[in-house]
C-alpha cells in the first residue's frame, strides 16, 4: 500500500501539466529600441530572433540573439553586430525574472493586471537587476501577454557599450548618438 502512495505521488509530480511551460510565440512577440542620432533622429530597430519561456513557478527566461538586430540599413545591421553588440563574443542577452503565475491564473481570458517584477538583463557581459511595470493579459487558459506600459531605458554606458556607439557615431560620420535607449516589448507566451 506504500509503494501505491509513492507511485500515485510521482505520477502527479511527474505530470505534463507539472512540466507545462509557456512557450514564447516569435511570429506574435516583438522587441524594439529606438536610436537617436544627432540630437534630432530617431529610428525604430528590432530584433527578429528571440526565444523565451515561463514555467510553472512563473519564472521568465528570454533570450535575444544580437545578430537580428534589424535596422532596415544592411550595413547598419552590421556596425551594429560587430561594432556595438560585438556578436563574436557576446551573441546574446539574456532577461530573467518572474510574474505572478497565482495571480494570473484567476483572471478571466481578456482580464489584465499591472506588476512591478524585478528582472535581470544581462547584455555584452554585464548584468544588471532592473524593477519595471509591466501589463500581463491573459489572452485565454492557453496564452498570455507581457507588455511594457512604457519604454524601458537602457543606458548603454551601464552594460560597456559606450565605446561601441561612439565606433558607431564615427562610421556614421555624425555628431553623436544618443546612449540612452528607450526599449518597448510585447511578449506573448503559449502552453
Amino acid at each position: 500500500m506504500k509503494g501505491i502512495s509513492i507511485i500515485a505521488l510521482l505520477l502527479v509530480f511527474l505530470s505534463p501539466s507539472a512540466f507545462a511551460q509557456w512557450q514564447l510565440q516569435k511570429g506574435e512577440s516583438s522587441i524594439n529600441f529606438i536610436s537617436l542620432k544627432n540630437s534630432k533622429v530617431a529610428e525604430v530597430h528590432s530584433f527578429s530572433q528571440i526565444n523565451g519561456s515561463i514555467n510553472d513557478a512563473g519564472e521568465v527566461s528570454v533570450n535575444i540573439d544580437l545578430s537580428s538586430v534589424e535596422t532596415n540599413i544592411d550595413i547598419r545591421n552590421e556596425r551594429m553586430k560587430t561594432m556595438l553588440f560585438e556578436t563574436s563574443k557576446f551573441l546574446v542577452a539574456k532577461v530573467s525574472g518572474s510574474v505572478n503565475v497565482e495571480k494570473l491564473s484567476n483572471l478571466n481570458a481578456g482580464d489584465s493586471y499591472i506588476e512591478s517584477v524585478k528582472f535581470n538583463l544581462s547584455l555584452h557581459g554585464v548584468s544588471h537587476e532592473l524593477s519595471y511595470d509591466v501589463q500581463v493579459t491573459k489572452l485565454s487558459n492557453e496564452g498570455v501577454r507581457v507588455t511594457s506600459l512604457k519604454p524601458l531605458v537602457i543606458n548603454a554606458n551601464d552594460y560597456g557599450l559606450e565605446e561601441g556607439v561612439e565606433m558607431l557615431s564615427s562610421a556614421a560620420m555624425l555628431a553623436s548618438i544618443s546612449t540612452a535607449v528607450p526599449v518597448t516589448y510585447n511578449l506573448v507566451f503559449k502552453k
